[in-house]
């Protein structure tokens, strides 16, 4: 299992290491030093809806509709596409659980774990009406659309950018059953 620790650099001390000694033993550890404020540069949560709010909805396939976010994005500094994927990372996570998945299921009679990634996928790609809307009434989720694309438009943007992959972790991981308090035994 992968645990994601953040901090900042100034908390770090002799203690909090001893701690991480004794708690995580003899696991691999990968250190990233990440600048939040690159070029002072800080994607706004206005500007990632606007990227959204770019898509091209008049296309049919999922790439055609991003191809303006794509453009838009891959112009901006890394930072600010690792900052985008960060953010997309949270929303999906916000949507991982039980009350937003109850309308699917009570659909499919079963939950697939991708399937509902993809149709939380399209709350978010829908814009930020919908997905504040979902937010407060989960019998809203769009069900019957799915945008898995949306997963890889940082990636693509990032390799666009640079010609090489992308390597970042998002701050969240927004795979199905992730967001454990949205998934609590009642």
């Amino acid at each position: 299992m992968t645990t994601v620790l953040r901090v900042n650099m100034d908390e770090i001390d002799d203690e909090l290491l001893r701690d991480w000694k004794a708690r995580y033993g003899s696991s691999m550890v990968e250190l990233r030093i990440l600048d939040e404020n690159e070029n002072g540069d800080t994607l706004t949560e206005a500007e990632f809806w606007a990227i959204i709010d770019s898509f091209d909805w008049a296309k049919e396939e999922e790439e055609d509709i991003m191809k303006p976010a794509l453009h838009q994005l891959s112009a901006l500094p890394i930072a600010k596409i690792q900052q985008f994927q960060d953010i997309l990372s949270h929303k999906l996570w916000q949507l991982d659980g039980q009350i937003y998945a109850a309308t699917l299921i009570a659909q499919d009679g079963f939950l697939s774990v991708d399937d509902f990634l993809y149709v939380r996928c399209a709350a978010v790609a829908d814009g930020r009406s919908t997905f504040e809307e979902v937010l407060q009434l989960p019998e809203k989720m769009p069900i019957e659309y799915s945008f898995e694309s949306l997963l890889y438009l940082a990636t693509d943007a990032y390799a666009q950018k640079t010609g090489e992959p992308m390597t970042y972790l998002p701050k969240y991981n927004f795979e199905t059953y992730q967001n454990r308090s949205g998934w609590k035994k009642a």
